[in-house]
């Protein structure tokens, strides 16, 4: 009886790997390709570098960090 009991818990086990095995057998998912480099600016104001998307542009071209500094910079506030 005991061997039988050993045989049953083998064959569960063998088949609990067998099937994890095959689970990871398949191929990865592609990974995503990193995004490419922004174009960095500073900050007429106070020099910090940001991207240039999120920079505020002042009336006369100017790239600041901020409305806050674009106020500043401009001279309008």
């Amino acid at each position: 009886m005991k061997f039988l009991v050993l045989v049953l818990v083998l064959v569960v086990a063998y088949m609990v790997w067998r099937s994890s095995r095959v689970s990871r057998g398949s191929p990865p998912p592609a990974a995503k390709p990193p995004a490419p480099p922004q174009d960095m600016v500073s900050c007429t104001v106070c020099a910090v570098h940001l991207p240039r998307g999120d920079a505020v542009t002042g009336g006369d071209g100017r790239l600041y960090c901020s409305q806050e500094h674009r106020l500043r910079g401009d001279g309008s506030g």
